[in-house]
């Protein structure tokens, strides 16, 4: 998920309850909500352009891992297919990854980039802030080298004060 600009309520708990981490593509939104997160689920996360102070410090800009069989790559602003933000598109030439993931753009997006062999994915804004009308976020299962049984969340975007 990314973006949830320090909503973390029963919606999104119940959509993850079965996962088994949380990944989080920055704008926490606060400290506070990054710590809800965790303690909900292991996370794995990068900081957003609105995350400051011990966000900051504590969760990078860009983090590559292995899941399974999978490289993944992950930051907060990175584009998408074709108009890759230029400091993203350097570390992915480095990394390679199989699965490419960025937030930002409040948009949820899922493309298959061709060109380099990677899904793209945005989750979109799962937070009750912002621009957006509809609150998204993904979850899939990574087995192997196989990434399937992908499932979008999407909720009416309604104000909750709830961490």
């Amino acid at each position: 998920m990314s973006d949830t600009h320090g909503c973390f309520d029963d919606t999104l708990r119940e959509f993850l309850a079965d996962v088994d981490e949380i990944w989080h593509a920055g704008d926490f939104g606060s400290i506070e909500t990054a710590d809800a997160i965790a303690r909900f689920k292991p996370l794995i996360g990068v900081r957003g352009n609105i995350d400051g102070g011990t966000t900051r410090i504590v969760y990078p800009e860009y983090r590559v891992w292995e899941c399974e069989g999978v490289r993944v790559m992950m930051t907060h602003i990175g584009g998408y297919p074709g108009r890759y933000d230029s400091r993203a598109y350097a570390r992915l030439m480095k990394c390679h990854p199989q699965l490419f993931i960025a937030g930002h753009s409040h948009i949820l997006k899922v493309q298959y980039d061709k060109n380099y062999g990677w899904l793209f994915v945005n989750p979109g804004a799962a937070g009750c802030y912002g621009f957006h009308h509809v609150r998204t976020a993904i979850r899939m299962v990574i087995d192997g080298s196989e990434m399937r049984e992908m499932e979008v969340g999407e909720w009416p975007r309604q104000v909750s004060h709830k961490i």
